[in-house]
């Protein structure tokens, strides 16, 4: 594979442009995470697009995101719900929670989404405890030092056959480095090794390459009895 970040992200914006087109929310909701100051980290178009097909194809009514920041992946995932459908997303950072509301009530998804404001693991074990209705898609795009948790807590959530969508795993390759200390690449390995040893779950992991570089994500299925 020629390693050619430019070659990438051609090859992203010439899908994005025949297969995705213009739309103002999202672009509206990009430029208002710039000029906030937020980091430059959400999904690209194309990702998101995916994520909404996904969740279309699981047919999912009730939605939880793990990491909001501005609500650019969550506008694709709001708009992926039926009538009644749901979503619910967790975001740590106020500054952060605030442009994402914003973001939604512009495209007309604030309706559907609950923004959660707080410490991921704490919410999630919340909702555990209250036992309410389980979820059918979930989308984990937060700090990988926590991600075996909220795989653990999305499987508590889940519904039989639910899917989760994990975000950022492969780490430009170091997902493979035996010896990184980095809290990131040990959390998305214990993320791998936990998956491996659960028997309630299917998974693979798929690299990528694109306009946000070398990265991948991890496809689960929660299995169904």
């Amino acid at each position: 594979m020629q390693n050619d970040p430019q070659l990438w992200s051609a090859v992203d914006e010439y899908a994005e442009a025949l297969l995705i087109g213009p739309d103002p929310d999202l672009e509206a909701a990009t430029e208002a995470a710039d000029a906030a100051g937020l980091p430059p980290i959400a999904v690209a178009a194309n990702q998101g697009k995916l994520l909404h097909l996904l969740a279309r194809i699981r047919g999912a009514r009730r939605i939880l995101e793990i990491g909001t920041l501005a609500g650019y992946s969550t506008i694709w995932l709001a708009r992926a719900l039926p009538d009644g459908g749901t979503l619910t997303t967790l975001e740590i950072d106020p500054a952060h929670a605030a442009v994402a509301t914003a973001n939604l009530e512009r495209a007309g998804l604030a309706d559907r989404v609950e923004v959660r404001l707080g410490p991921a693991r704490d919410t999630l074990a919340q909702l555990v405890e209250q036992g309410g209705e389980p979820y059918d898609f979930f989308f984990v795009d937060a700090d990988k030092a926590n991600i075996p948790h909220y795989v653990e807590a999305a499987l508590a959530l889940a519904s039989p056959g639910a899917v989760i969508v994990v975000d950022n795993v492969v780490r430009a390759g170091r997902l493979a480095d035996t010896d990184s200390t980095d809290p990131a690449v040990l959390g998305v390995r214990r993320m791998h090794e936990l998956i491996a040893a659960e028997k309630r779950l299917d998974a693979t992991t798929v690299q990528t390459v694109g306009s946000r570089g070398h990265d991948g994500f991890t496809l689960i299925r929660v299995l169904e009895g």
